[in-house]
């Protein structure tokens, strides 16, 4: 364990400057007022901070990016831990390693990274942030080449419910490093990840099709069939919006291979429309930056596929006007083996998730009942989700019974009073 030097972060209250901007997150149906705000600009002051909440038995809330759904970073008449001021990334090129700090968001990584030409798998909205993303698992676009987020964290620096700081990596604290490579924020409050990197280049394609909707069925069985030989470059998605279907491919590497896809995602149907661009990677990673904005109340609901059978295609088309997306598992998420970390479900084919987005507070309750009765249509066709979309659900859908057990021992050993609870909670054995 490392010494800690005395240091006080920023402490911010109701009516202090900067109060109500720090308790606002993605989502804006959460409201909610902490009792304090931390800031915190250094590992040492994360860990006065928790000392500080645990000695006045203050509820704990950790904010990043500020994506959780459920805005769970914010703690009413709790201490929001903020890390945003440490938002830090430093890259060695020569040994394709970056160190990233706890607060630091998808975009920071990906710009100290692709100065080099290199990156690893990241998100696809570049103000999420780093930790909330890699804790539970971590998808994007390279995924499927490099494996997930947390497949490539090398260490981790945390601290514990104690205050105290570790690192924790194979040979370190070697069972801490298991359970959080997709275990979520149970464990700790990661202040600095260490990732290895990959040499990608800075090219991509993407290409997207909307195809006529009386072709929907066709058209995603087609597009099922491609995605089982699809080159692990590509990344396969669908998109489904009332009776619009979409399909396309995200290739990261050199765009003139990825447009040797082109003329079979064109034979899928009728295409009424096309998109097809290449673009750098820095461009992949914030094109979706303004659609997931932070102005707008949201709520989703998500699940893993481990196959998509004609039924759950009938069941997707069935769209009651919400957002429904399919992205492609697979490839390198799927050779690593299930026991090696905590993040489970990798024989995922699939992960489907059904979205909403509005302004007016007195349309919440349709909206949300609208994308609950919609995934609960897929639910017979799904094995598992995303600890990182569970919005509600009990952890039990991202773990299976085996995995859950360790994770709760091992919750028992690092937060037995389970102090860091404002997350996908895993309850100590």
């Amino acid at each position: 364990m490392t010494t800690i030097e005395i240091q006080t972060p920023v402490l911010l209250q109701a009516g202090d400057s900067g109060y109500d901007e720090a308790r606002t997150v993605w989502n804006a149906m959460v409201d909610r007022r902490p009792a304090v705000i931390a800031r915190c600009g250094s590992t040492a002051e994360v860990a006065a901070a928790v000392r500080h909440a645990r000695s006045r038995s203050l509820e704990i809330g950790v904010r990043c990016g500020g994506h959780n759904i459920a805005g769970l970073a914010v703690p009413d008449g709790g201490m929001m831990i903020d890390l945003t001021p440490m938002g830090g990334v430093r890259v060695d090129p020569v040994r394709r390693l970056a160190w990233v700090q706890g607060g630091a968001l998808l975009g920071e990584l990906d710009r100290a990274a692709q100065q080099y030409g290199l990156a690893t798998t990241a998100g696809n909205v570049s103000h999420t942030g780093v930790g909330g993303l890699t804790l539970g698992g971590g998808m994007g676009w390279l995924a499927r080449q490099h494996g997930l987020a947390c497949d490539n964290v090398a260490s981790y620096e945390v601290v514990t419910a104690e205050g105290e700081i570790v690192r924790a990596s194979a040979e370190e604290n070697a069972e801490l490093f298991w359970g959080l490579r997709g275990g979520g924020g149970n464990f700790g409050i990661v202040t600095e990840f260490e990732f290895r990197l990959h040499e990608v280049g800075t090219r991509t394609l993407v290409a997207e099709f909307e195809f006529a909707a009386t072709e929907g069925f066709d058209v995603l069985t087609g597009w099922r069939s491609l995605n089982a030989t699809a080159p692990r470059e590509a990344t396969f998605t669908a998109n489904v919006v009332g009776d619009e279907v979409r399909v396309g491919f995200v290739w990261v590497g050199d765009p003139a291979d990825g447009a040797k896809l082109l003329p079979a995602f064109r034979a899928l149907g009728t295409v009424v429309a096309e998109s097809v661009e290449e673009m750098p990677y820095l461009t992949l990673q914030t094109r979706d930056d303004n659609v997931q904005g932070h102005r707008y109340r949201r709520y989703w609901k998500g699940h893993y596929f481990k196959t998509l059978p004609d039924d759950a295609i009938r069941a997707l088309l069935r769209n009651p006007g919400v957002g429904a997306s399919l992205q492609a598992y697979g490839g390198a998420i799927a050779d690593v083996p299930d026991a090696d970390a905590a993040f489970s479900h990798r024989d995922t084919v699939f992960e489907f998730v059904t979205a909403t987005r509005w302004d007016d507070p007195a349309e919440d309750t349709d909206r949300i009942a609208t994308v609950r009765e919609y995934a609960a249509g897929l639910a017979p066709y799904a094995g598992g989700a995303y600890v990182n979309t569970l919005n509600g659900e009990p952890v039990r859908r991202a773990f299976p019974a085996a995995k859950l057990a360790r994770l709760r021992a091992l919750k028992a050993t690092w937060d037995p009073a389970n102090v860091f609870h404002l997350n996908q909670n895993i309850l100590p054995a």
